[in-house]
């Protein structure tokens, strides 16, 4: 084989050797990424749990105070 194509060879080799590198670390950041977006959604759910609508809390209060409502009425 010629000097010529053993210096290709070796070139390309060195080229794609640099993308593989290139595309691992993307690989890596876009993992690093995904395990953040992870806990922050755990973090929204959370937050929308305990700032939900109060509406089931309204509805037992009612309920609740649904004696002392009609005790009301009849007075």
């Amino acid at each position: 084989m010629s000097t010529d194509a053993i210096i290709t060879l070796v070139v390309a080799a060195l080229i794609v050797a640099a993308a593989a590198l290139g595309l691992l670390r993307a690989i890596f950041h876009l993992k690093a990424t995904a395990d953040t977006l992870d806990a922050l959604d755990g973090g929204v759910q959370v937050i929308v749990e305990k700032t939900s609508t109060v509406e089931p809390v309204v509805t037992s209060v009612n309920a609740s105070l649904a004696p002392v409502r009609s005790f009301a009425e009849s007075i």
